[in-house]
């Protein structure tokens, strides 16, 4: 029923934005996240799809953080 692009607009905004910016460095920076969003645009994802999937990754990777109490420890590429 809907056609048009999409727009990103649940949650909190000053969360999101700071999700956004913290997905765009660790797309440019970390290795595991740069090379799931590599993956997401080889298999044609649009760059903002790909972008907000590196976000919702970081937030689950904090929430484990958190959970855990233990520092972020980078792992290699799946």
């Amino acid at each position: 029923a809907f056609r048009g692009k999409r727009k990103i607009a649940g949650g909190r905004k000053r969360v999101r934005d700071a999700l956004y910016m913290a997905a765009l460095n660790a797309v440019r920076r970390a290795d595991p996240f740069k090379a799931f969003y590599a993956r997401l645009r080889q298999a044609g994802k649009p760059a903002k799809l790909a972008l907000i999937a590196v976000a919702r990754k970081l937030l689950t990777v904090l929430n484990a953080m958190m959970r855990d109490r233990k520092p972020y420890l980078q792992t290699k590429p799946t």
